[in-house]
C-alpha cells in the first residue's frame, strides 16, 4: 500500500537536498499566510537552510516587496501563474537563498468573484531563474486552515520533487 510521506520526513529530504549542496530557500506566501514559513522554519537544522520568507497579502504589498506587474496584479486578484512566478523569482534575492518558492490563490470561497473551487499556483526559482509552476486545486473545502495545510503539505512535496528535475541545478 502507498503511504505519503509526512511533511516531517519530506522536510527531512529537502533538508539533506539542500544542505548536501550548500543550497538555501526562502518563500513568498500569499494564501498559505506563513504555513510554509512555519513547515520549514520546525525542520532539524533549519538555520542551515532557510533563510525566511515573507507573507504579502494584497496588492500592494506584492508590488512593494516582490515586485509584482501592480496592472496584471489588478486584474487577476494577484492570482496567477504570472504573480507566483514573479514572486518565486524575486523572493530568492530579497533572502539571499538560492531557491524561491512561491504560492498565491484562495483559501475559502469569493462569491463576489466566482470563485468556489479552490486552487492556487505555485512557483520555484533558482538564482531567480523559473524552475517550475503550477496549480493546486483544493475543490469545495470550506474550512481555510485545512486548505492552507494542504497547499502547505502539497509544495513540500512538488519542492522535494523539484530539486530532484534533470534540469534542477542540484548535484545527484
Amino acid at each position: 500500500m502507498y503511504r505519503s510521506e509526512t511533511d516531517t520526513e519530506l522536510l527531512s529530504h529537502i533538508r539533506q537536498l539542500l544542505t548536501g549542496n550548500q543550497q538555501t530557500v526562502a518563500v513568498a506566501e500569499s494564501v498559505t499566510a506563513g504555513h510554509l514559513q512555519v513547515a520549514l522554519s520546525l525542520a532539524e537544522k533549519a538555520m542551515e537552510f532557510f533563510q525566511g520568507g515573507i507573507t504579502t497579502y494584497n496588492l500592494g504589498q506584492k508590488t512593494k516587496h516582490l515586485n509584482i506587474d501592480p496592472i496584471h496584479g489588478q486584474l487577476c486578484d494577484c492570482v496567477s501563474e504570472k504573480v507566483a512566478l514573479e514572486m518565486a523569482v524575486a523572493v530568492g534575492p530579497l533572502f539571499a537563498a538560492d531557491w524561491g518558492i512561491a504560492i498565491t490563490g484562495y483559501a475559502s470561497p469569493v462569491p463576489e468573484l466566482g470563485i468556489d473551487d479552490l486552487f492556487a499556483y505555485y512557483a520555484f526559482s533558482f538564482k531567480g531563474h523559473p524552475v517550475s509552476q503550477g496549480i493546486l486545486r483544493a475543490g469545495h473545502n470550506n474550512d481555510p486552515v485545512a486548505v492552507r495545510q494542504y497547499y502547505t503539505h502539497e509544495l513540500l512535496v512538488l519542492f522535494k520533487e523539484a530539486l530532484h528535475l534533470p534540469y534542477s541545478p542540484v548535484k545527484k
